[in-house]
């Protein structure tokens, strides 16, 4: 082989990048439309290879194709090749070049040629676009501040075609910034963002489901998303997610069930068993996630009884973490005012008082204060009884833990004004521990009678 054949080959093989720049500056200055539409594809394929500074030199000369005024036959040919070259260099690094496009002015030339462009040119444009947005927060920005929220539910409200999952996932992006969120529902967009979390990458249904769960707090949005069918798409997702989507998810739903009509709705598309999978996962903020919403959804007794079931469940088998969130829960749940009481019922009590002698210290502070709540009610005092946890909580009053001394002397309390149990608690009332806590319910109860006579003398117009 000569050696001007091995050059060639060198030459593939590790080109001059900054002599093949000065050559694509060259043409594009001074080639022919067929030359210069030629020279862009091959830019485009060699992109995958390029150094980064020399794509980023590139970048401008693109974006000035892109801007020669608006899309005509004679220029939508090398426009598209722009475009698609553009696509190409987005793609390289860790989302700088994409940074460096937005910048560039591309993205309203994009915005601007897109409504009226053909079907080829509109899915490399829309695929340029959703590489952008992915790979660039400050292109969010400027698609947003360029009209492109309306551009791309305008062309969701299309007929379907294979560019339907770019747009919606475009769609998910924008919605991360709040200015998007504020108007999306005055667009007409909030059906498509519902439609976003059903379909298309875990990454853009997540962001979708994050969006709901922001606009959500307001009553106006969570009513129109739950008309929408939101409720069950976010089970899907939170029973098929990975374990971040499950946070998102958790988090999301939750914020939609925080109203008496979507409690039970919620709980019959099957989230409770999800919550209670949280519950036991090994991430902190999804145990705070489920235990805050497994005490929104206790509100219906039918809810409680099922959240009960699997509390006793976690009691019998979950980790130190776990147990400590359920009897949280069952904390929660042991003060609210159903027919029944579901805590007595599910037989927890037994495993409580089990946990109370047997748990780690973490456990024994949620088990007791769990118990402490429980002692209220005279049933439940003697399910408590029977399940022999006088001793214990006599025993705790004496223990290094401040929270621990105090719930187990309000429940040892509660037992000595019980004529049933008063007599096995006779040796308590000495202990400091049970003298501290009987003045501090004192003070409390003398409190709230005086707050209920001066309601009683305030006339109904001083009231409201």
């Amino acid at each position: 082989m000569g050696h001007s054949g091995t050059e060639n080959i060198q030459e593939k093989l590790n080109p001059d990048w900054e002599k093949a720049f000065n050559q694509y500056e060259h043409l594009i200055s001074s080639g022919n439309e067929a030359m210069r539409i030629k020279g862009t594809i091959k830019l485009a394929h060699l992109a995958k290879h390029g150094p980064e500074n020399i794509l980023a030199c590139t970048i401008p000369i693109l974006a000035e194709l892109l801007s020669n005024g608006p899309s005509s036959n004679s220029s939508q040919p090398i426009q598209e090749a722009a475009v698609y070259c553009l696509k190409c260099i987005a793609r390289r690094g860790d989302g700088g070049l994409a940074t460096e496009i937005g910048e560039s002015g591309a993205i309203q030339s994009i915005l601007r040629l897109l409504p009226d462009s053909d079907n080829g040119f509109r899915i490399v444009m829309i695929k340029c676009l959703w590489i952008l947005v992915n790979f660039g927060s400050m292109n969010r920005e400027i698609v947003a501040r360029n009209g492109g929220l309306e551009i791309i539910i305008n062309m969701l409200n299309l007929p379907m075609d294979a560019t339907r999952r770019y747009l919606l996932e475009i769609l998910s992006a924008l919605t991360l910034l709040r200015e998007v969120r504020r108007v999306l529902t005055s667009l007409g967009g909030l059906h498509f963002l519902v439609e976003a979390a059903r379909c298309g990458s875990m990454v853009s249904r997540e962001r979708a489901c994050q969006a709901m769960g922001l606009l959500g707090v307001t009553r106006r949005a969570r009513r129109m998303l739950v008309e929408l069918g939101v409720i069950p798409v976010l089970v899907e997702l939170f029973r098929d997610g990975d374990s971040r989507t499950k946070l998102v998810v958790g988090n999301s739903l939750g914020v939609i069930s925080a109203h008496i009509d979507y409690i039970r709705p919620v709980a019959q598309a099957g989230a409770i068993p999800l919550y209670a999978e949280l519950l036991r996962g090994p991430e902190p903020i999804g145990r705070e996630i489920a235990e805050d919403v497994f005490c929104i959804l206790a509100v219906a007794e039918v809810n409680a009884v099922e959240i009960a079931e699997h509390l006793v469940g976690i009691l019998r088998g979950g980790d130190d973490e776990a147990k400590a969130a359920a009897a949280d829960v069952l904390w929660g749940l042991s003060s609210y005012k159903h027919s029944v009481s579901v805590v007595r019922n599910s037989g927890a009590i037994p495993l409580l008082v089990e946990l109370l002698r047997e748990g780690n210290s973490e456990v024994r502070e949620k088990v007791s204060g769990a118990i402490a709540q429980l002692s209220y009610d005279e049933a439940d005092r003697m399910a408590l009884a029977n399940a022999g946890v006088i001793p214990f909580l006599i025993e705790l009053m004496h223990d290094d833990s401040e929270e621990l001394r105090d719930n187990a002397a309000e429940a040892v309390i509660n037992f000595s004004e019980d004529p049933l149990h008063c007599d096995r608690i006779s040796e308590a009332i000495d202990i400091p521990a049970f003298q501290n806590m009987r003045n501090t319910l004192s003070q409390i109860r003398a409190s709230d009678e005086h707050m209920v006579r001066s309601l009683r003398r305030m006339s109904i117009d001083e009231l409201t």
